[in-house]
């Protein structure tokens, strides 16, 4: 299967309103809706009955869910020490235990939409992580095993805001837990903003553990900080990257995770321009966008 066949986007990213951007979706041919935010609120907080109503919505228009963007462990090992934070979508900080109760939810919800993909996070990133890496790897083994028993699939991704903000250490964590419940979502755009260089050097640490792949792209701000850019225009590369991976033998889906809206513009303008970029990136002169 080609990229495109296997392409998708995380919807809130197009539009608060589920209802517009699965017709924004249907519009642009794109088969994978990639579930974290419905109309405002953050999934794990809807009620099996709203759950079914997404499903509905998403059948009605032939398109299926990629995964399930949990936000589960995006909350602190201990209330007490400091730690960075990021985006939180909605949900509130909790307790570990209470993201354990999360994630039994998030698998729930998960077989409703017809996936066995969860994305999940190593806890805000600590000011220094190696100390707590055991604690981290004990609790990333506790829930592979209960993935592992409900037939899900946990999906690691590399987040700056935590402990596994890079490629090796989001490799580190998966490969000492050693389930074959755990694997990585990989995400490019999050190695470069962490100040890495995605392609080759991060891909080759995930390389052998990636199950899902999200896609966007980065530059240097005026301000010397990394912002969002339409895929292609930035500084991952993507061309690379992407005819690697598919050399390599991914299987898996590419969701388009855009992060951009264009000054004076719109969520939806914003991923429509990064589609395109993809669009000019994979039809470009000596591009192969299938193996």
């Amino acid at each position: 299967m080609t990229i495109w066949e296997r392409l998708g986007i995380i919807t809130d990213e197009v539009s608060a309103s589920l209802q517009q951007s699965l017709d924004w979706m249907v519009e642009h041919g794109l088969r994978y809706a990639e579930i974290r935010m419905v109309d405002g609120r953050n999934i794990m907080e809807l009620s099996d009955s709203e759950i079914i109503n997404v499903k509905e919505q998403l059948d009605r228009r032939g398109l299926s869910v990629s995964a399930v963007a949990s936000p589960v462990f995006k909350c602190a090992l201990d209330p007490l020490r400091p730690v960075a934070v990021g985006d939180t979508f909605g949900h509130k900080e909790e307790s570990v235990s209470a993201h354990f109760e999360k994630l039994k939810r998030a698998m729930e919800i998960a077989k409703m939409l017809d996936t066995r993909m969860i994305r999940i996070f190593s806890f805000w990133r600590e000011s220094d992580p190696a100390p707590v890496g055991k604690k981290i790897i004990q609790h990333l083994r506790r829930a592979a095993d209960l993935a592992e028993a409900e037939n899900m699939l946990l999906l690691l991704e590399n987040e700056p805001s935590c402990n596994g903000g890079t490629a090796p250490e989001t490799a580190y964590f998966v490969n000492r837990v050693n389930s074959s419940a755990l694997r990585v979502v990989w995400d490019p755009g999050n190695e470069q903003f962490a100040g890495r260089a995605a392609y080759p050097d991060g891909y080759e640490q995930v390389k052998n553990i990636v199950a899902h792949v999200h896609l966007k792209d980065v530059r240097p701000g005026s301000n010397g900080l990394p912002e969002c850019v339409p895929i292609g225009s930035g500084v991952v590369a993507y061309r690379e990257q992407l005819a690697r991976i598919l050399e390599d033998g991914y299987p898996g889906l590419f969701i388009i995770e855009p992060h951009y809206i264009p000054q004076g513009g719109t969520a939806r303008e914003g991923a429509a321009l990064c589609l395109n970029g993809l669009r000019t990136l994979l039809q470009s002169d000596g591009f192969t966008i299938s193996r």
